[in-house]
């Protein structure tokens, strides 16, 4: 482990449960200073405090991605305290449970909110930091369903797609600047998402699905997201061999892909 992170001021949404929870553990064990974001301030406390973080290394800063307007002025509080933004992890999201023609257009629109927009509108918060100092990195957590469109998944897909040509796009335009990103694509990781996933109607799933129990060990996942960062990656699949093959057929047999994706439904 090199000494990349020590002492950067490390922003991570999502931060109080799953892929957000064990960045923060392996953030903190790498020496950074970080800023931990979620709606739920309580849970953020508690990974704070099960991490030996206090205020000198950390701060608490509870934001609703889905509320994204209100995002604009939200660094500022950051500067403040730490002087600057380094890394911005933007791992915040919802995943969803449900068939196209059972799912309301306001349930879309919340998915679209809370991955998309208020994704990008902490990135566009940021960038104007970033683009003065001539330094920054930036990583968004998309999925292998940014990369195949799943069923049950249309919105949750159609998120992920939509950051990967948002970052893409970004990175070109920022070169310059030397802004790096790195685009995330995990598969199935053991974490609560499925159990949070949102039905057709907008309420959530409440149940864990097999495959995301028997997936990747979050922290695990963590160690190779910070990695991938440190090492400049433009991208990082992490994922089972079922997974991988998938992306596999897709690239090289997609009719026998399609075929095969069209009689199942991922659960």
């Amino acid at each position: 482990m090199g000494e990349f992170f020590k002492d950067k001021v490390v922003w991570i949404t999502g931060a109080s449960s799953g892929i957000g929870e064990s960045l923060v553990k392996e953030a903190a064990r790498r020496g950074a200073k970080l800023v931990l974001s979620s709606r739920r301030e309580k849970e953020l406390k508690r990974v704070r405090k099960e991490n030996g973080l206090t205020d000198s290394n950390s701060m608490i800063l509870p934001l609703d991605l889905e509320d994204y307007k209100k995002l604009g002025k939200v660094p500022a509080q950051v500067i403040k305290t730490f002087g600057k933004i380094d890394v911005l992890i933007n791992n915040g999201g919802i995943s969803q449970r449900s068939m196209a023609h059972e799912t309301s257009l306001d349930t879309y629109e919340t998915l679209m909110k809370v991955n998309y927009f208020g994704n990008i509108a902490l990135t566009l918060a940021v960038l104007p930091h970033m683009r003065e100092r001539k330094q920054g990195w930036v990583s968004t957590i998309a999925s292998v369903a940014g990369l195949i469109g799943v069923p049950l998944r249309t919105g949750y897909s159609s998120t992920k797609f939509a950051l990967t040509g948002f970052y893409e796009a970004l990175r070109a335009e920022n070169a310059k600047e030397n802004l790096k990103v790195t685009l995330v694509y995990p598969g199935f990781v053991k974490t609560n998402i499925s159990h949070n996933a949102l039905k057709g109607d907008g309420t959530p799933q409440k149940k864990m699905d097999k495959v995301i129990e028997n997936g990747i060990d979050a922290d695990e996942c963590a160690r190779k997201i910070l990695d991938a960062i440190e090492n400049e990656d433009l991208q990082v699949i992490i994922a089972g061999g079922k997974e991988k093959f998938g992306l596999f057929l897709r690239h090289y047999f997609p009719k026998v892909f399609a075929k095969f994706l069209s009689k199942t439904a991922v659960t």
